[in-house]
């Protein structure tokens, strides 16, 4: 596994939360699919109802914790848990020896950086990841489903035309009977105009577990003495 250099993972981080301007979605259904999944030639359009079925499954998620990996286009990866409770909570904690996290409070998103203590601040609305915390407003709204390479994938393109500097975020599911509403979040992928590619997989699901108001609060490195935020 090729590890991330502290620098270009945080530009990974930045860009998972704010993408450049005019991104696209081309070639990416091909890298976010499973390999096993991606053999039959010709793409399969999704199913009357998919889209809804996509922002029920995104709803039924109560709590969950999931292991992620985060790619760039370069192959390197980092791994880590997230953490994902509603309405709008979730924190990215990165593998020990990677001195970032991400965490959103459910008003806005938050990446620390504990190497040069630095905290910078995104809006919950002006990034791709909203379409998680609250996808009956961006999935719903902004969403549209693409054709997949396997009738059991469903992937769900999420942009708001009227912010294209926001970018564009694509969700992969694939069908499981015990999965909230049937369908498992397996990764996404975000692709902006100079071809940086930043894809996360999941994997390991846990639903519906105990997680604590606390898991959304951080150290601010700015003050020692400053109380979690």
């Amino acid at each position: 596994m090729h590890k991330l250099t502290v620098t270009p993972l945080r530009r990974m981080a930045q860009f998972t939360l704010s993408l450049s301007k005019g991104a696209t979605m081309a070639g990416a259904l091909a890298i976010a699919a499973p390999a096993a999944l991606v053999t039959v030639p010709a793409p399969v359009a999704a199913a009357e109802g998919d889209l809804d079925r996509a922002v029920a499954a995104l709803r039924g998620i109560s709590t969950m914790k999931a292991d992620f990996t985060q790619t760039d286009r370069k192959g390197r990866t980092v791994s880590g848990e997230m953490t994902l409770k509603r309405p709008g909570k979730i924190r990215f904690q990165y593998e020990d020896g990677v001195p970032l996290l991400l965490v959103s409070n459910g008003k806005s998103f938050t990446m620390i950086d504990y190497e040069v203590n630095q905290v910078e601040r995104w809006p919950i609305s002006d990034s791709p990841l909203g379409a998680l915390l609250d996808p009956n407003r961006d999935v719903k709204k902004y969403g549209k489903l693409i054709p997949t390479r396997h009738p059991d994938v469903i992937s769900v393109e999420v942009r708001d035309p009227n912010k294209p500097q926001f970018g564009v975020i694509t969700l992969i599911f694939t069908r499981d009977a015990s999965a909230p509403g049937g369908l498992e979040l397996t990764n996404w992928v975000a692709l902006d105009a100079q071809n940086n590619r930043t894809t996360v997989r999941l994997r390991n699901h846990r639903y519906g577990i105990s997680v604590a108001d606390s898991a959304f609060t951080y150290k601010d490195p700015r003050r020692s003495t400053r109380r979690p935020s």
